[in-house]
């Protein structure tokens, strides 16, 4: 198992945003947290890469315990984090962007070492706007770029922060078709999103979470057979 996260609590000063929230990720799986806006979902995603820390719990990564350990920590050892805001570099290139996450020898897992190029393949858009400045870029542009930074990193463990909000329906079916590549390629990946039909489509596996709490795991057929889970936790 790539990702255990066992029992996590996790507070903002006095408020108790997660509760006990428990979540397991295989090698090779892509599976999604699911949850309506402001039910905990970054919250989770942030406790996981150490950038919000658990009061109590547990997060093992391939069976080694990271909490109390920083960011930083975690990437080394394999996690790669797509942060919902993006962060790019909007007065540096989408080529310099790139290079900036490079970590050469970083696999662990017996996939195949991203490049440049590789990248490019993954995302041909990004290679025709090589010489733009990351500023410019339209936000369907600007995720791509996230996405492929990160992977630069060659991450054993791939997190995505609703990497589906804000951007229009095109833009989401393709980027559904890139994370679909990746799960072809054997990437491991943990991706919180609101977006339903994009979840459905990419995911082996879900956990809905509602007020900080696991409401519901399973299968993403168990899920799409589920009409009560969809209308009580997910529909607006």
């Amino acid at each position: 198992m790539i990702l255990e996260v066992t029992n996590i609590n996790t507070y903002y000063g006095t408020s108790h945003i997660l509760f006990d929230v428990t979540l397991n990720v295989d090698q090779g799986e892509v599976v999604c947290l699911l949850g309506r806006n402001g039910v905990g979902k970054t919250t989770t995603m942030r406790s996981i890469m150490g950038l919000t820390h658990p009061r109590s719990g547990s997060v093992k990564f391939e069976g080694f315990e990271l909490m109390g350990r920083p960011p930083y920590s975690r990437a080394k050892r394999g996690m790669g984090f797509v942060p919902d805001d993006r962060r790019i570099f909007p007065t540096l290139t989408v080529r310099d962007n790139l290079q900036l996450g490079a970590k050469k020898g970083a696999r662990h897992d017996g996939l195949e070492e991203w490049t440049l190029d590789k990248v490019y393949e993954l995302f041909p858009a990004l290679k025709n706007l090589d010489s733009r400045k990351g500023g410019t870029l339209s936000g369907g542009e600007q995720q791509m770029l996230t996405v492929a930074r990160t992977l630069m990193g060659n991450p054993t463990l791939l997190l995505m922060d609703e990497p589906a909000e804000g951007l229009g329906p095109l833009v989401v079916k393709t980027l559904g078709e890139q994370v679909l590549k990746l799960k072809g390629l054997g990437q491991t990946i943990l991706i919180s999103e609101q977006n339903l039909p994009f979840a459905l489509a990419v995911a082996d596996r879900a956990y809905v979470l509602e007020k900080g709490a696991i409401r519901y795991q399973g299968s993403i057929k168990e899920l799409e057979a589920d009409e009560e889970v969809r209308k009580n936790y997910l529909m607006i």
